[in-house]
């Protein structure tokens, strides 16, 4: 059985941040009613290439899989009416818009509260509710600036970088979803919902975990290390015969073992311990290339493997999901016809559900309004442009 399962979501959500969080909710089980605009739509719909048959976008086929759409102009009364109606049969209501928006249409917490007393509702923006910078957009690749993640990300000399992937969109759709779910828990002893207020800056520097606390520890900026570790060395992806290995020394039993198996026992009198290899980073990575440089990337795996340090390759996506763990894992799993990333979360006796392909844009309306509504009633609404 889906652990939320009978759990309902008003969703008012778009991009990448909102929808990830909803998704996760939706392969728990929950019921999630995507609100969307009559028309338009979510506009990832459009990020691409590349598009699915339905001239749906990868971007958006990513996070929004077990939702049912429904257009819907919240703007007009009669859309509002329906919101609220909707609202009453809901447990949770999540939002990304600006901050304030919501509130000037009647769909604010205050306003939700009176509808559903219980409701458990979720703001997701750039920056929060409070503060100098509530009322400011945030977009993921400015809080990656703002927040310091792109300080440590690129080559020492080289220009910062922005990780690959929206990781601070991501990560606040995750911290929003477990947010969500402990609030659903504690309404189940309280019977009481409450507002949570979500954060991407928040999440992002919550997220840089040892780097944010190194900071604050000694108020020294932790450094750009390229594929290195700013904490472990030996730590990155060294240059073999034919690519690049990653070779992760985590212990020094591990960097006895390595310089044992390479004949470099040299390399333990001389960088004796993590701390004397961190201060001599540059020197160390100089020798680390120098050996993994005359033999190939199988063979160090192979080798390190028997040996019992941690290395692997760097895959292109297509390799990544020929791996025979990733295919044993089911991390390729399909929705309605629909190729998609299975969810990391492994629960024994509720595990995640693929039941719904990411929508078409309105594909639920009907489905959703004869809740509520005759079919003259949708029909008028159609001609109104209400949905």
């Amino acid at each position: 059985m889906s652990a939320l399962k009978d759990i309902r979501v008003f969703d008012m959500t778009r991009v990448l941040a909102g929808p990830l969080c909803t998704q996760i909710l939706g392969d728990l089980g929950a019921d999630i009613l995507k609100i969307e605009q009559p028309g338009v739509g979510d506009i990832t719909r459009s990020w691409g290439p590349p598009f699915d048959d339905d001239a749906a976008s990868a971007y958006y086929l990513s996070c929004n899989r077990n939702k049912r759409s429904l257009t819907l102009d919240f703007t007009k009364p009669e859309g509002l009416e329906i919101a609220h109606k909707l609202i009453q049969t809901s447990d949770i209501f999540v939002e990304n818009f600006k901050t304030g928006f919501l509130t000037q249409h009647g769909l604010g917490y205050e306003a939700v509260k009176k509808i559903k007393p219980d409701i458990i509702y979720c703001s997701i923006t750039g920056f929060g509710q409070t503060g100098p910078y509530a009322e400011r957009p945030g977009y993921d690749f400015q809080v990656q600036g703002l927040s310091g993640l792109m300080s440590l990300i690129g080559e020492p000399d080289g220009d910062p970088l922005r990780a690959g992937i929206s990781i601070s969109d991501i990560s606040t759709g995750i911290y929003s979803a477990l947010a969500i779910v402990t609030a659903l828990f504690q309404r189940s002893r309280t019977g009481e919902g409450q507002y949570i207020d979500m954060s991407l800056l928040d999440s992002t520097l919550a997220l840089m975990t040892f780097a944010s606390q190194s900071y604050l520890l000694d108020g020294k900026q932790p450094p750009r290390v390229g594929n290195g570790h700013p904490n472990i060395v030996p730590y990155g992806a060294f240059k073999a015969k034919d690519g690049f290995v990653i070779i992760a020394i985590g212990t020094q039993a591990q960097f006895e073992k390595f310089c044992r198996f390479v004949n470099r026992e040299d390399l333990l009198s001389h960088y004796v311990n993590n701390e004397v290899r961190v201060h001599h980073r540059a020197e160390v990575v100089h020798e680390m290339n120098k050996i993994t440089a005359e033999q190939t990337v199988a063979y160090w795996i192979d080798h390190m493997e028997k040996i019992g340090v941690p290395s692997g390759p760097v895959n292109t996506l297509e390799e990544a999901f020929q791996n025979p763990q990733v295919i044993a894992r089911g991390t390729q799993q399909t929705a309605q016809g629909v190729r998609t990333v299975a969810s990391p979360l492994g629960l024994s006796d509720s595990p995640p559900v693929y039941s719904k392909h990411p929508p078409r844009l309105g594909e639920h309306t009907e489905e959703i309004l004869r809740e509520l509504l005759s079919e003259v009633q949708i029909e008028e609404l159609r001609a109104k442009g209400v949905v």
